[in-house]
């Protein structure tokens, strides 16, 4: 289903270009925005992307481990509450959601961790050659 002409020009308009490219598997540190009444302040939420939806209101979902707690929290893209996020490291995964770590505990749960800015510079070194 397409959008509206004008639809898609205000969704264009409020796209944020300053995000990272994101994928399922990474671990990410997120900075949120907090409001107390008159105050503001940055809390960070750090933990492993396990889903992505794209489109004009795409999210990611992030989760991880507090005091052997399962905390998830699905952020948009486009909010005004993100303030930064950063990606801490990559892990290769073979599927899109990673829902099945939800039921994984400990040592069973990691990733296998992967250097995609090495892979990035040997692709970029075979296409100039």
């Amino acid at each position: 289903m397409s959008q509206h002409p004008i639809m898609e020009k205000l969704a264009a308009k409020l796209q944020r270009k300053d995000l990272p490219v994101v994928k399922p598997g990474d671990s990410v540190r997120v900075q949120v925005k907090i409001k107390e009444g008159e105050k503001e302040r940055i809390q960070a939420f750090e933990g492993t992307v396990i889903s992505m939806r794209s489109g004009p209101q795409g999210s990611f979902t992030v989760r991880k481990v507090s005091f052997g707690q399962g905390v998830e929290r699905i952020f948009p893209f486009n909010s005004k509450v993100l303030d930064k996020v950063e990606v801490v490291r990559s892990n290769q995964v073979r599927r899109a959601k990673l829902f099945y770590l939800r039921a994984l505990k400990g040592k069973a749960a990691r990733l296998r961790e992967v250097d995609h800015r090495t892979e990035a510079v040997k692709v970029k070194e075979e296409v100039q050659s």
